[in-house]
């Protein structure tokens, strides 16, 4: 007899059957509704929300395209739950035009404004092919998702398990910048779908053993642009070279690459490109308000801190070309005390590190400033408590920088506002955003309200000789970034105010830039550097060494004392009698010019200029005609004559080393004969007779104990001792006070 089937059996066997039964329906669902190619269904009549959804006759199903809210869609239960749990409903713009597409099993090449959803569009689409193909841990990798950057990976992985969480896929986040790579190795080949930065993907493929991708059914690539670029090119071959060329692919960013050549790459099969703001107005979020202001160069610094100093009360993202200015000033802010929380993210920093202040900033319900570079441009969400502003203090690297960058505010149909720091030389990028749909307007800035903080920068490099190095380093990294840049209309070094900028810096010398030659650099700046190394003076020098001395010998506690900070309400000042910065120009270095040209030797011959062998050359009729025979036994004589003479040189110096070592040696035993007649032999019988401690020596002429030695002493008479042997014991005295 069989046994009957257990509780938990049957159970388990109806849940299979339910799924089996809700694939082929969502199969034939799919199918019915499939949108034409090429369509945008964003752009289509929005489906009523009442409308029935799923299943509505035999054969007939509810209409998909054009649907505004999730649950209209093709889904599984677990999926439509994960989605009403993380409070989702409404599909944005991008979601609408290409959940449709993808659903079908479509590659999609997406883009679409910042803040537009772009993650549910491709995270759904993985949970349903996996669901639809009941992926298990034994399947092993069956989606990959590329992001650029460790925070985008973890803001994807965070909506991936938060949508997920009734699937009962396995997930994991692998980035680098972690130790624990050991335990990435063991459990990476039981995962189902990998959340990843390229590097971190490639070391898995290259080292873990085992690693297979072979079963690949999507791979996502998040801001897509960025990661086709030259900066991933390598590494992105090498990934895309292992992986199946049958697959679904899904692209999207912001600003979406149409090059051939990387679609080719990813062997993309009729991809739909879907780009939903391609007929807007602009390019970025309608609710963004964007300005541009001229600021020299030198002046930046000082009109940041006003720009803080006046928004104390908002929420400030700012971005800088490099990670040493970043630290640089992030440093010199908070030590001047602006009234508000400081911030600071780079690219160097530790991993931990990096994801800890990201949620400190994001989840932040109070007024805080992010110092970053372009780590915090893409694809990060900060609409967890909105950023207000977001300033532009280096001008971004393109246009796509730009709308990147920005594109931290003003997320979701929220209100935002942004700023960007333009040098005079700089001004071409505002006809490159306005080409590109930018609606950015320039305004004038307020020099009335700007504070100078060049001199309290001044102040700190010299409390703190640490900042100094920092500040040379931030210098050099910016001059480096726009000498590397290849748009020369907008970035161009030799217009760059290098001796201006180092000052508002607070450096007291320009630092050396290696990196720039005299064909590089301009003439008026040659000409400046030359004018002050002409005037610079041992005066100017000894300044700054007194200068240095006197700040190196200052107690810690007088240095607080002088230099630091007051903070009154907010308003900072300084006692600038105390503080002395000079700012002495470089010695010139003295270089020798291997191009110099040469003088020629000339032999004069009655009157006549002739060549310097023109005495072992024939003449006929006038003409010189040089005789090579001649040259060559001259050159023969000159030789032997000059192994002659060497040898005869090498004999003298060996007599004169003889002489001089007998000369010596007769000085030493000259010495040694003088010492010898000074010491007598009654002399060396008492020191002999003497015990090893040294008793003091006394004459006492008064004495009437004929010659008796005292306690501790010897007192000798004179009138008991010969007079030979007086004038000995007088001579040792004498010899032992003088060493």
């Amino acid at each position: 007899m069989k046994k009957p089937k257990s509780k938990k059996s049957s159970v388990r066997q109806e849940k299979r059957l339910s799924e089996v039964h809700e694939i082929e329906l969502l199969e034939s669902w799919i199918n019915s509704g499939k949108p034409d190619s090429g369509t945008n269904p964003s752009a289509m009549k929005p489906l009523p929300s009442k409308s029935p959804v799923g299943k509505i006759g035999e054969d007939t199903y509810s209409t998909y395209v054009g649907c505004t809210k999730f649950k209209q869609l093709p889904m599984s239960k677990k999926t439509i739950d994960g989605l009403v749990k993380g409070k989702y409903k409404e599909m944005t713009d991008i979601q609408r035009a290409s959940l449709p597409h993808s659903l079908c099993g479509r590659d999609i090449l997406g883009a679409a404004k910042t803040g537009s959803g772009k993650t549910l569009a491709f995270v759904l689409p993985i949970l349903e092919k996996l669901y639809k193909l009941r992926w298990g841990p034994e399947d092993g990798v069956g989606s990959i998702i590329i992001t650029p950057t460790r925070e985008l990976a973890g803001q994807i992985f965070e909506v991936l398990t938060e949508v997920g969480k009734h699937h009962g896929f396995s997930a994991g986040l692998l980035i680098g910048g972690r130790k624990d790579v050991g335990a990435e190795k063991e459990r990476v080949n039981e995962l189902n779908i990998l959340v990843c930065t390229p590097g971190r993907l490639l070391q898995h493929m290259n080292e873990t053993p085992n690693f297979d991708c072979s079963q690949l059914e999507v791979l996502v690539l998040d801001e897509a642009d960025r990661i086709l670029d030259d900066g991933f090119k390598a590494e992105m071959n090498n990934i895309i070279s292992q992986l199946p060329k049958q697959r679904q692919t899904l692209l999207f960013s912001a600003t979406q690459t149409k090059s051939v050549k990387d679609l080719a790459r990813l062997s993309l099969k009729d991809p739909e490109y879907i780009n939903v703001h391609e007929e807007d107005a602009d390019a970025t979020p309608s609710l963004l308000e964007q300005t541009a202001i001229i600021v020299p160069l030198h002046q930046k610094l000082d009109m940041l801190w006003s720009f803080i100093k006046a928004h104390l009360k908002s929420k400030i993202l700012v971005f800088l070309s490099t990670c040493k200015q970043v630290k640089f000033v992030f440093e010199v802010f908070k030590k001047l005390h602006p009234g508000i929380p400081l911030k600071c993210l780079h690219g160097r920093m530790k991993l931990e590190r990096r994801m800890i202040i990201y949620s400190q900033f994001c989840e932040s319900e109070t007024c805080s400033v992010l110092f970053s570079t372009d780590v915090s441009s893409r694809g990060l969400d900060f609409n967890k408590e909105p950023v207000d502003w977001v300033v532009q203090v280096d001008c971004p690297d393109d246009e796509k920088s730009y709308i990147h960058r920005v594109g931290r505010t003003a997320r979701n149909c929220a209100v935002g506002r942004s700023v960007l720091f333009l040098d005079p030389s700089e001004e071409e990028m505002l006809k490159k955003l306005h080409s590109k749909k930018v609606p950015i307007k320039l305004n004038r800035a307020n020099t009335k309200k700007l504070q100078s903080v060049s001199g309290l920068v001044a102040a700190l490099l010299v409390k703190y000789p640490s900042m100094q190095l920092l500040a040379q380093r931030a210098f050099i990294t910016y001059v480096r970034s726009i000498h590397k840049q290849g748009d020369k209309e907008v970035f161009d070094v030799t217009k760059v105010p290098i001796e201006e900028f180092s000052a508002s810096l607070g450096l007291p010398m320009t630092p050396k830039l290696r990196f720039l030659n005299k064909k590089t650099i301009s003439k008026p700046l040659l000409e400046v550097v030359a004018s002050q190394e002409e005037n610079a003076t041992s005066d100017d020098v000894s300044m700054l060494l007194k200068l240095k001395k006197v700040n190196n010998s200052q107690p810690d506690g007088e240095a607080e004392n002088d230099q630091d900070t007051e903070m009154d309400g907010g308003n900072k000042a300084t006692n600038e009698n105390n503080v002395l910065v000079a700012r002495v120009p470089k010695k010139k270095k003295l270089k020798i010019n291997p191009h110099r040209p040469f003088g020629t030797r000339l032999i004069i011959d009655e009157g006549d200029l002739l060549p310097p062998l023109a005495t072992m050359s024939k003449r006929d009729n006038g003409s010189i005609e040089v005789d090579t025979e001649s040259i060559k036994a001259f050159r023969a004589n000159q030789l032997e004559d000059m192994k002659k003479r060497d040898k005869e040189d090498k004999v003298l110096q060996k007599k004169r080393l003889q002489e001089k070592r007998t000369k010596q040696r007769g000085r030493d035993e000259k010495e040694s004969d003088e010492d010898r007649e000074l010491t007598s032999g009654s002399d060396r019988e008492e020191a002999g007779a003497r015990s090893n401690k040294k008793l003091k020596t006394h004459f006492d002429s008064g004495s009437n104990d004929g010659g008796r030695a005292k306690k501790g002493k010897l007192e000798i008479n004179p009138d008991s001792v010969s007079l030979a042997e007086q004038e000995a014991i007088a001579l040792k005295l004498l010899s032992s006070m003088h060493s």
